[in-house]
């Protein structure tokens, strides 16, 4: 009897789990992926639709259709499709600035018993042909180039190293090209001077590590007269890291050479208020057996004082190198870094870091 009374107990619920299944509504999509095959990107967004039907016994709802990227975007029937209905889900696929293949996936959530599904879309995105203005995006006044910036990256002392840089003349008159300023240390020619209306010209740039007569980044611009024009917005900048040559040293200049200890790298102010001025002194060691000399030091921001109180530090000796922050209109955490080079063969460049809270 107790057995015959378990038997009828699970007859029951699985008739009571069959009839629930039965009323839930149950997509069934035609399609789960749909190829857009090879098309160019200037056709522009690309659409699909991937037809559904509900063959469950109760109203299918769609609740949310989410696409695993911005460019995809999917549009859905918003309405309760009712049973034996159909309905859609739209997705358009952006090929704007993507050339190449993709591979998209859309996921659809709705009450349905297999409640959510995956939808993708796939193809090949042909780029298409830059515009001049896309191809030179830099406006150097009338003219166009590909940057408006030569990096002569690092550079040794003793180096003379030339770039050139491509000019597009895109209006329908010839601009001929002159300077108004080039740094001592810097020659620059144009050829041809005149470039034609929608003509092509090369600026030539050529930069004197040793006539720069500094060390470390260093940081310049050339101011280009257009048509005899004064507009200081037509100019390029020119940069260097110029870097002290110790690859001639024998091995007993190294072993008598200067050598560079700062007592430590970085230091906290912990909070400012903003406004306050904060100092701290770092102390640079010389333990080599030669003067130790600071070629330069340079701060990342302007709200950052260096002070070293001497350029020439005896070995033996110490030094201090003060360093004052402000935190005028500045907010939150601030970090900065303050590049000290000396004549340190093993190691020239030394950075310290000062760090603050800056409190409204």
């Amino acid at each position: 009897m107790k057995r015959f009374s378990k038997l009828l107990l699970s007859i029951g619920f699985t008739f009571c789990v069959l009839v629930v299944v039965a009323q839930q509504p149950q997509i069934v999509f035609n399609s789960h992926e749909h190829d857009f095959g090879s098309f160019k990107e200037s056709d522009g967004i690309q659409t699909t639709s991937f037809e559904f039907t509900n063959k469950g016994s109760v109203p299918l709802v769609i609740n949310a259709v989410t696409a695993s990227c911005g460019c995809t975007s999917p549009k859905w029937t918003k309405e309760p499709v009712p049973p034996g209905e159909k309905g859609s889900i739209e997705v358009s696929y952006n090929p704007s600035h993507r050339p190449g293949s993709f591979n998209k996936s859309v996921m659809v959530r709705s009450n349905a018993s297999n409640g959510t599904t995956v939808l993708r879309i796939t193809g090949q995105v042909e780029e298409r042909e830059k515009t001049l203005a896309e191809l030179y995006p830099r406006q150097i006044g009338a003219l166009r180039a590909k940057t408006n910036h030569i990096s002569f990256s690092h550079m040794k002392t003793h180096e003379v190293n030339s770039k050139d840089l491509e000019l597009i003349n895109d209006t329908d008159k010839p601009v001929q090209v002159g300077f108004r300023r080039i740094p001592n240390h810097v020659k620059a020619v144009v050829e041809p001077e005149t470039i034609p209306a929608h003509g092509k010209g090369t600026l030539s740039v050529t930069y004197s590590a040793s006539e720069a007569n500094t060390y470390g980044f260093a940081s310049h611009r050339i101011y280009l007269s257009l048509d005899g024009s004064n507009d200081y917005r037509a100019s390029i900048g020119v940069s260097a890291t110029i870097e002290e040559d110790f690859s001639a040293l024998t091995p007993e200049q190294l072993a008598n050479a200067p050598a560079a200890k700062f007592s430590e790298s970085s230091h906290d102010f912990g909070n400012m208020k903003q406004g306050e001025k904060k100092e701290h002194t770092f102390m640079l060691s010389n333990d080599g057996k030669a003067d130790l000399i600071i070629r330069n030091v340079r701060s990342s921001c302007g709200c950052t004082a260096v002070a070293p109180s001497k350029k020439v530090i005896a070995p033996g000796e110490s030094a201090p190198v003060k360093v004052t922050f402000d935190s005028r209109g500045k907010r939150g955490r601030q970090s900065k870094s303050i590049t000290v080079i000396t004549n340190d063969p093993k190691s020239p460049t030394n950075v310290l870091r000062i760090s603050c809270n800056v409190e409204t």
